[in-house]
């Protein structure tokens, strides 16, 4: 299975993402620029973390009209998955891959610090190796991860089970403390908590690996290290 990590001016995170896919998982993974218009050869987008566009208008709000953009969206239509994490998770509300938005934290001040999660669904194929209710502990970095949607979408999301994280906490003012939500299909995943930050003992945290062996074991039908 072989991934693209998108990178945007601004991002800083993918190097993240192709050190986690890559050298922890030991997936095929490539860097793909904002300005190429095929995917093709790859199976599975990641989208990093960072300030695409240096955040300008709105966090993602101008990543969306990326020439690669086009492309990431009939990759979704096709069923392939698309996993956008922090500033990757903005990109994809912007660009209409997953409902609702992300503003400023209540707080108006930057988060940086690893944080309780709950896997709420583990039945996607994004936390299928995670048990249900499970509390795991995954690093966030944002300004501006303070979820909202109106009620109506909240209530499609929770019907839909497509709430997968929520935070033990609330640290941004998210509605419902939503961390991470997908797609009705279940292809999409868009998460403000950095999975990827979470791969060694080093790091504080091995809880993202079964996030990234979830993927590997639900799309691609391949065994994971």
């Amino acid at each position: 299975m072989k991934f693209a990590v998108i990178v945007f001016p601004g991002s800083n995170c993918d190097m993240d993402l192709l050190w986690a896919i890559k050298d922890v998982m030991g997936a095929q993974a490539e860097y793909v620029r904002h300005d190429v218009t095929s995917l093709v050869g790859f199976d599975g987008v990641l989208l990093p973390g960072g300030f695409s566009y240096g955040d300008y208008l709105r966090c993602g709000a101008i990543a969306r009209f990326s020439p690669i953009m086009a492309e990431v969206k009939r990759f979704a239509e096709a069923g392939k998955p698309v996993f956008g994490t922090c500033n990757g998770f903005q990109v994809l509300t912007e660009a209409g891959l997953l409902p609702g938005a992300l503003i400023r934290n209540k707080s108006l001040h930057f988060i940086c610090k690893t944080t309780p999660l709950k896997v709420v669904n583990n039945q996607t194929k994004f936390t299928s190796e995670y048990e249900n209710e499970e509390v795991i502990q995954i690093p966030v970095a944002h300004g501006e991860g303070n979820y909202i949607c109106d009620e109506k979408t909240l209530a499609q999301l929770k019907a839909n089970n497509q709430i997968v994280f929520t935070y033990e906490e609330d640290i941004n003012g998210s509605v419902g403390n939503i961390a991470g939500i997908c797609n009705e299909a279940g292809n999409v995943l868009g998460m403000m908590p950095h999975p990827e930050r979470a791969m060694e003992e080093i790091l504080g945290s091995t809880d993202g690996r079964r996030f990234f062996a979830s993927i590997l074991k639900n799309f691609g039908k391949v065994s994971v290290k």
